[in-house]
C-alpha cells in the first residue's frame, strides 16, 4: 500500500473512532433515546413512540420524565404534577396544586366506556401518608389516567431514578417535534 493510501485509512478510522467516542459520551452523560410502552401517556405518546431524554435539564411541573420503575426493572415515562414542597389532591376531575386549580388540556375528556370521571378523588395524604411532595421527589401520572400504573399506586419518584426529560419525539416521523 501507498504511504498516502495507509494515512487516508489511517484519517478515516481516526475519525470514525473520535465520533464513536464522543457519540457514546454523549449518549452517557447528555441525552438518550428512550421507547414509549404501553398506553399510559395517551394521548400525548402512543406505544412505540420514540423519543429523545435530556439527562442534563431541569424538572419543573408539567414536564414529561423518564424514570426507572420502582416496581420493575424497566423505565416508566409520565408527567410531573408534584415538585418537592407541593401539595397535591384531585377532586371531580380539577387537579389543584398548592390549592391551585390547574387545567389539564393533555388529558383525554372520556373514558372508553363514554364516562366522564377521568382521574379519581384522592389527596396526597390519603396516597402517601404525607401531605407535601419530600424533597428530592416527584409526583407523577401518567396522561391517560385510567391505564396509568403512578406515583397513586408506588408514591414519590426519586429524583435519583430519573434518567431525564422528554425533549424531542423523532419517531413516528409524522408526529416528529416537541412534545407538549
Amino acid at each position: 500500500m501507498k504511504d498516502s493510501t495507509k494515512k487516508e485509512v489511517y484519517s478515516w478510522i481516526k475519525t470514525i473512532v473520535v465520533a464513536a467516542l464522543i457519540a457514546l459520551i454523549c449518549r452517557h452523560f447528555l441525552f438518550t433515546p428512550v421507547t414509549v410502552y404501553g398506553k399510559s401517556m395517551e394521548p400525548t405518546f402512543q406505544e412505540n413512540n420514540r423519543v429523545v431524554v435530556s439527562k442534563t435539564s431541569e424538572i419543573g411541573r408539567f414536564d414529561i420524565i423518564v424514570f426507572k420503575a420502582p416496581d420493575r426493572d424497566e423505565q416508566y415515562i409520565k408527567r410531573v404534577i408534584g415538585m418537592p414542597g407541593d401539595r397535591v389532591e384531585m377532586q371531580d376531575d380539577v387537579l389543584y396544586v398548592n390549592g391551585n386549580p390547574y387545567e389539564e388540556s393533555y388529558i383525554k375528556g372520556k373514558d372508553e366506556a363514554g364516562v366522564n370521571r377521568i382521574t379519581g378523588n384522592f389527596t396526597l395524604d390519603e396516597l402517601t401518608g404525607t401531605t407535601i411532595v419530600p424533597e428530592g421527589y416527584f409526583f407523577v401520572l401518567g396522561d391517560n389516567r385510567l391505564k396509568s400504573k403512578d406515583s397513586r399506586d408506588f408514591g414519590f419518584i426519586s429524583a435519583d431514578a430519573v434518567v431525564g426529560k422528554v425533549k424531542f419525539r423523532f419517531f413516528p416521523f409524522e408526529k416528529m417535534g416537541m412534545p407538549k
